[in-house]
């Protein structure tokens, strides 16, 4: 286990602390694209890494993103009037672009002085449904990356975000957990649950989460890669006519500093845990696929079908120990959690951690190796950063042939690796036991 020194480490995100600091130096989601729906609408506040910001579409139609707080007498430009090429603020009037450009000061009339100050804003750009931004020092500027689902057309891709009472890492490391898929996740992902001995999702089925095989124990096998690591959780597959025994093969791609690439039969989700501070998060679920995707039907298999719970004009998921985290009892005949739906399962059991779960108080065994190597390999970033390194996988600007596998069955003496040869691995196989 890790001490509690380490999970400081690991959990604090703000300006001053190690993780924040390297986090800073990537490009990180700030909100959905559809929450900045058209030029010259409502700008957005929106909380990155401990510190608060707007985010502003403007009559161009191009993203800004500034501190929140007017550089002048410190109003929210949260509530200012977007217009005109600027977002104004309120207060006096003064006016600012995406770039920080002053371009009016009403109560002080004088170009000399626009001219020698400018707001704080944010390179931004906007890819995959998503505004991004990059709030490290300037002369340090990263490569903008790019995913497999900046390409193909918009109704093949869908965007939703997820804010979270929890800290990022207990909700990202629910990602890295492969034996809790058949569990957790059992009304969609058990076999039994068909009334089959295996269940292969039809070429229609959002809910292909369905593991082809009933095995909770699944053996993890590591390999670490310029990004992060990525792995295969390997189960018992059937024996061949030839005798020929067989894992069946799930892999999953750990992408710093928040990704995770979900495998799925028809598409792919690609998770983003963004740390709003140390207690919340904003999770970007992005499904990408060869085909067009029906949205409300998505919402139903991602459970953020209860706008009870969550609704996309705040996108907050309303859950606590005051209703139970979301779960209902009296459905635990037919949904095995009584959540129902992805989001909520995982997202209800992170927040039921409390803000920031105490690791070393955890028992730790083999099925939670993937677990172990995200807390290993965050820390060797961070460690790395604070020496005057970069950190892993900035420099890497392309990342859409960068994959998750599927259920595939191969022969228990195969390579995994070689069915993923564009994932950047950095050499052999690398057993995590647990600690």
């Amino acid at each position: 286990m890790i001490s509690a020194a380490e999970n400081e480490i690991l959990t604090r995100v703000g300006p001053d602390a190690p993780m924040g600091r390297m986090m800073r130096r990537y490009w990180q989601p700030v909100c959905a694209s559809t929450q900045l729906p058209s030029p010259d609408c409502a700008p957005l506040r929106t909380r990155v890494l401990g510190e608060n910001y707007v985010a502003f579409r403007d009559t161009a139609g191009k993203v800004g993103v500034l501190d929140e707080l007017c550089m002048h007498r410190r109003a929210s430009l949260a509530l200012g009037r977007v217009e005109e090429g600027g977002i104004r603020c309120l207060y006096h009037g003064w006016k600012f672009g995406v770039d920080g450009e002053v371009q009016e000061t009403p109560n002080h009339c004088d170009e000399r002085f626009r001219a020698r100050f400018k707001a704080p804003a944010y390179p931004a750009r906007e890819a995959g449904g998503m505004v991004w931004a990059y709030f490290g020092p300037k002369d340090k500027e990263p490569p903008f990356q790019k995913y497999e689902f900046f390409d193909g057309p918009k109704e093949n891709l869908l965007v939703f975000r997820v804010n979270t009472p929890a800290n990022y890492l207990q909700l990202w490391e629910g990602g890295t957990d492969s034996s809790h898929v058949g569990i957790l996740h059992s009304a969609l992902a058990q076999p039994q649950w068909k009334n089959k001995p295996s269940f292969v999702p039809d070429v229609e089925d959002y809910a292909s989460v369905a593991l082809a095989v009933g095995d909770n124990a699944p053996i993890i096998d590591i390999e670490n890669t310029q990004y992060g690591y990525h792995y295969a959780a390997k189960r018992q597959g059937p024996t061949l006519p030839d005798g020929t025994q067989t894992y069946s093969v799930r892999g999953t791609a750990i992408i710093f500093p928040t990704c995770r690439v979900i495998p799925l039969t028809q598409y792919q989700f690609f998770v983003f845990e963004v740390p709003q501070d140390d207690e919340r998060t904003s999770t970007y679920i992005v499904a990408h696929g060869p085909k067009a995707f029906d949205r409300g039907k998505m919402l139903g298999v991602l459970g953020l079908d209860k706008p009870h719970l969550w609704n996309e004009r705040d996108c907050d998921y309303r859950v606590g120990p005051e209703n139970r985290y979301g779960q209902d009892r009296s459905r635990m005949n037919e949904v095995w959690s009584g959540l129902g739906g992805l989001i909520p399962e995982d997202a209800s059991i992170g927040a039921s951690m409390g803000p920031i779960v105490e690791r070393h108080k955890e028992v730790l065994v083999a099925a939670d190796a993937a677990v172990v190597r995200l807390r290993a390999r965050l820390l060797e970033s961070v460690r790395r950063h604070e020496a005057g390194g970069e950190p892993f996988g900035l420099s890497i600007e392309d990342y859409s042939k960068v994959r998750s596998l599927a259920d595939t069955n191969i022969p228990k003496d195969a390579r995994w690796q070689d069915l993923l040869p564009n994932n950047m691995g950095l050499g052999a196989r690398q057993s995590e036991p647990a600690e």
